[in-house]
Formats: structure tokens, C-alpha cells, sequence
């Protein structure tokens, strides 16, 4: 059996190294129909090698490779197979584009233009360039280039291509958005979206030595904001209802048909549990990443317990930052989400990373990146589907897990210094304060489970951690729920006694209810038994996301 790998996006490589792989070779058809295409998917869905695999196609360079499609789909195309290996190709990736400041972001995709045009050291002794055209290929060689020839390189060195090999050439462009996203995130969002439509403009707008170009990215970013005026310009998103939706992750068979090789049929419904539920047009599609990595797990690690490897493949703070910032009606309706409920929200297929932070398209963001997914279209009384409106839902189990991680550590963050000020308003009876505060904090929670007295009794448990703290110990003639004691025999102690009210109306009847128990079951006495003498106590009643607070006294 093939050995599985998640550790190259290297198309070579994959195949002379005998890697598992998934035929996606009929992507290279679909691509070579449009004059300039763009494809939108989330992060580890198998751009980059798609893009490394056109680039093997198509370049001049890689005559050597020609035999890596034998027997692939596309070796079936005659028509397409006429133009194996018959270009000058230009393959950049954006993708580690992630630099704090424009000056950097510039200085690197310099690097980026140096090695394309090392990898095209040939033109340096063309004799069908001119000594200024040489020249300029220089200044990009030496990292010399101003900003304006920055702008020009990929039309430049396409033009010089052209000139030398006497054909037209293919452009790819990888995770084009990543320079937009780090710098809408790091504040200079303007100044790299002008110098970025100004590249694009000149390479793909008013390029005559361009014969293909090819854009991969997660957000389909509005035409208006840096494709302005490319007529010749088809989106793949996932929104499209062609075979396009086949190109990008696994389909059912194709997930079938991995675990029939590798003897693991038994672990198809974990696997769709966890990583299926993207829809792209019609398609179910399976997270690639996160299945190989299942299944090499499974084959190599003797471990079939599933895990979140997406969560792990970079930052998940956009989850994290729109909660923290979000309305009270966001945070709703992220709980509704993380409860497994489907939300109505209206989804703009264009946007520009500046819109980010608007609350109108925060679940277009995030269904693009791969944190949501449709489940249907809203119709109105027509039946009719309503325009950009959808009921949205958590894909998965794996971005689930992403969810409830990302809640908790806002959560953990919110109540750090909060949890404190609580305690010390309750040793020093300062039961309004409490009150107030304890609110807030569960407010500010998520309620992943039902509303029961156990939920509430862990809660407030797991809300002193770090102090020592007893649950359900004997004390008196019962048991009380909580205590938070002192390591100071001079400290205050505090008893708590839990109760869940069934409706909003019963907390402070309740809370009494809870602080008599108290008083009747002598928990502050048996305390007294075991040597703390400073003892407060207090019956809290609970109900939803609200609480009251009553003292023993």
C-alpha cells in the first residue's frame, strides 16, 4: 500500500515519491477553457498542489515530468494533452505574504520576483531582448527594483518570456488574498490593496504575452476593489454548481474509496462525522488535510480517535476576536451555532478585507474560510429562494471543537481578573457587588448544555480554579455545594449552596431557599469544626444566563 503524506504540496514530489493521491487532474481542463480564472476555497483544500500540478503541466521546463500524467484523467483529453509542457510558466505563491508592515510585505514579494527570475536565468543571454529589458531583469535579480518596477514585474518578465520562447505564458498565482488579509490585520490595508490591484492590473488586465491565468485564494475579493476593469475573469467559488466542486477536497466516493485501500471501511462514519459537510455547488466534500491525516494516524499510529488537525494549521483567532467583539445578538447566534442549531444570514459572494469587521458579513467571512457551511436557501412566500439569504451551520465535528475552544478561551480570558474581585466581594459581604459581577460573568459565558443545577454547581466550581476549593463534602448534618477556603487561618472562608430556578421570577425566592439550607444544615458550624473560623455563606439561585445572590444570615 501507497504511504500517506501531509507533508508536501510538491505534485513531483507526491508522485515520484509514490505518495497516496487523488486524481485531480481533470482541474487542469477546467482551467485551460477560462482566459483568467480565480478559485476560492478554505485553507488546506488542496490548492497549492492543484497549482503545482498546472505548473508540471504546462511548463517548458518540466519536459522530464511529462510522464507523472500518464494514466491520470487528463492524459484521456487529447485536445488538452496537445499543450503538455508547451509553456513558459510563472508560479508564485503569496502565502507566507504575512509580514507586519508594507515595507516588508514589499521587500518580500521582491524575493519572490528575484527567484522567479532565477528560475528563468535563460533570459539573462536571450538574444531576443533588448539590453534594457536585460537590465531590468537585472534590478529584480539584485533586489534593486523600485516600486513601480514591482508593480511591472510579472508583466515584465511575461513579456521578456514571450520575447525568448516565442509563446504566450501561464500565470499562477498562489493564496493571492494572504498579502490583503495580513495587511488589513496589521493596519496598512490601503496601501497594499492599490499596490496589489496594481500588479494584478498589469498582469492580467493589459499583459498581451499572457495565454492563461490562474488565481487560488479563500475570499473572492470584490472586482471593484483590486480586479478593476479584468473583463476576461471567471470565479470558481464555492458557489458554483459545475465540475469545478469536484476539484477542490474529497468527494464521498473519493473518501470511500481511500478507506476501502487502506482496509478501513469500519471508520466511515467517524470520518464523515468529523470532516465531511463542506458543500461546494451540490457537492459534500470531505477537509483533505484533516482525512489523510486521520487515516495516516489510524495506519501508522494505531490510533483511531479522530482529532481537530484543521485547528492546528494556523491562527483560529477570527473565531476568538468576533466573539469578543461581537454584539450580544452575534454571540447568540454563534451559541445557537455551537448548540447545532442552523442560522438565517445573508452571505455577499464579494467582499474586501476591510469589510471584515462588519457585522452584516462576518458569516460571509466565515463561511468562506471554512468555519460554516450551507445547509439550504431561504425561500420567501413565493418558494422562491431569496437572493444571498441561507441557513448556515458548524460543518462539522473538527471546526465544532474549534468553536467551543475558541469560546472558552474567551471565556477563561474574560473571567481571569474577574473571578478575584467575585471572591473578594464575597468574603467581605459585599453582596450587590457580587451579584452585578456574577451576572456579567455569566452573561458573558456559552451555554454549551442544558440549563440543569449540575451545569451551574460545575460552573461556579470551575470558576474559582486555582483556589482551593471542596465540592459535595460533608459539613454540619449535609453536604454542602461549594466551599472556597483560605490557606490562612486568619482568612475568610466562603460556603456556596447552588439551586437552579425553573423560572426567572423564582431566583430570589430561590436564592433564600439556598441560603436558609445553609443556615438549617449548620455547613458554617461544621467549617467552624475543622478550624476556620471566618465563614460566610450564600445561597445563589440560577436560571438561563442570570443569577441572584443571597446572603446566610
Amino acid at each position: 500500500m501507497k504511504p500517506v503524506t501531509t507533508g508536501t504540496e510538491d505534485f513531483r514530489e507526491f508522485l515520484t515519491g509514490n505518495f497516496y493521491y487523488i486524481d485531480k487532474t481533470d482541474f487542469i481542463e477546467t482551467v485551460f477553457h477560462e482566459k483568467v480564472s480565480l478559485f476560492t476555497r478554505p485553507r488546506r483544500f488542496g490548492k497549492t498542489l492543484n497549482m503545482s500540478m498546472l505548473y508540471y503541466f504546462f511548463s517548458n521546463k518540466e519536459q522530464e515530468s511529462a510522464r507523472l500524467f500518464n494514466g491520470m484523467k487528463i492524459s484521456k483529453n487529447t485536445e488538452i494533452m496537445r499543450h503538455q509542457n508547451q509553456y513558459p510558466v510563472i508560479f508564485l505563491t503569496l502565502k507566507d505574504m504575512k509580514n507586519p508592515d508594507f515595507k516588508q510585505q514589499t521587500d518580500y514579494f521582491s524575493f519572490l520576483i528575484a527567484r522567479e527570475v532565477r528560475n528563468h536565468e535563460e533570459l539573462f543571454e536571450s538574444p531576443h531582448l533588448l539590453p534594457s529589458e536585460k537590465e531590468t531583469l537585472k534590478r529584480y535579480d539584485f533586489r534593486q527594483a523600485d516600486l513601480i518596477d514591482l508593480q511591472n514585474a510579472l508583466l515584465n518578465l511575461c513579456t521578456c518570456l514571450e520575447k525568448h520562447y516565442q509563446k504566450k505564458v501561464i500565470l499562477l498565482i498562489d493564496e493571492y488574498d494572504v498579502p490583503l488579509q495580513s495587511a488589513f490585520l496589521n493596519g496598512y490595508y490601503n496601501e497594499m490593496s492599490h499596490f496589489i490591484s496594481a500588479v494584478f492590473s498589469s498582469a492580467l488586465k493589459t499583459n498581451p504575452s499572457l495565454e492563461r491565468g490562474v488565481l487560488t485564494g479563500c475570499l473572492r475579493i470584490a472586482k471593484e476593489s483590486i480586479f478593476t476593469g479584468l473583463n476576461n475573469f471567471s470565479v470558481y467559488s464555492i458557489f458554483n454548481k459545475d465540475a469545478s466542486s469536484r476539484h477542490f477536497g474529497f468527494t464521498n466516493d473519493e473518501v470511500d474509496q481511500i478507506l476501502r485501500d487502506y482496509q478501513l471501511t469500519d471508520y466511515k462514519n467517524k470520518t464523515a462525522e468529523w470532516y465531511n459537510g463542506y458543500l461546494f455547488g451540490n457537492e459534500e466534500i470531505y477537509n483533505p488535510w484533516s482525512v489523510l491525516n486521520y487515516v495516516k494516524q489510524i495506519v501508522y499510529g494505531n490510533d483511531a480517535q479522530p482529532r481537530s488537525y484543521w485547528a492546528n494549521t494556523s491562527s483560529n483567532d477570527i473565531v476568538y476576536n468576533y466573539i469578543k467583539t461581537g454584539t450580544y445578538e452575534m454571540k447568540q447566534t454563534f451559541e445557537a451555532l455551537v448548540q447545532g442549531h442552523a442560522v438565517t444570514e445573508h452571505i455577499a459572494e464579494e467582499l474586501t478585507y476591510r469589510e471584515m469587521d462588519d457585522t452584516e458579513n462576518i458569516y460571509s467571512f466565515m463561511l468562506f474560510t471554512g468555519y460554516l457551511k450551507i445547509k439550504e436557501s431561504v425561500c420567501g412566500t413565493d418558494g422562491e429562494p431569496l437572493p444571498g439569504m441561507y441557513r448556515l451551520v458548524i460543518p462539522n465535528k473538527e471546526v465544532q471543537i474549534i468553536f467551543e475552544n475558541q469560546f472558552q478561551k474567551y471565556f477563561s480570558d474574560y473571567v481571569r481578573d474577574k473571578k478575584g474581585l467575585l471572591l473578594d466581594d464575597l468574603k467581605e459581604g459585599r453582596v450587590n457587588q457580587a451579584n452585578l459581577l456574577l451576572n456579567d460573568i455569566l452573561f458573558n459565558s456559552v451555554s454549551f448544555y442544558d440549563n440543569y443545577e449540575a451545569f451551574y454547581h460545575g460552573f461556579m466550581t470551575g470558576l474559582f480554579a486555582g483556589y482551593s476549593v471542596e465540592s459535595n463534602m460533608e459539613s454540619g448534618e449535609g453536604r454542602f455545594d461549594i466551599a472556597v477556603l483560605s490557606p490562612s487561618p486568619f482568612g475568610t472562608n466562603v460556603v456556596i449552596e447552588c439551586k437552579k430556578s425553573k423560572e426567572r421570577k423564582d431566583l430570589k425566592t430561590d436564592s433564600r431557599n439556598a441560603a436558609q439550607q445553609i443556615i438549617e444544615k449548620k455547613y458554617i458550624e461544621g467549617l467552624h469544626a475543622r478550624g476556620y473560623d471566618i465563614v460566610r455563606g450564600y445561597g445563589i439561585a440560577f436560571y438561563e444566563k442570570g443569577c441572584y445572590i443571597t446572603a446566610a444570615e
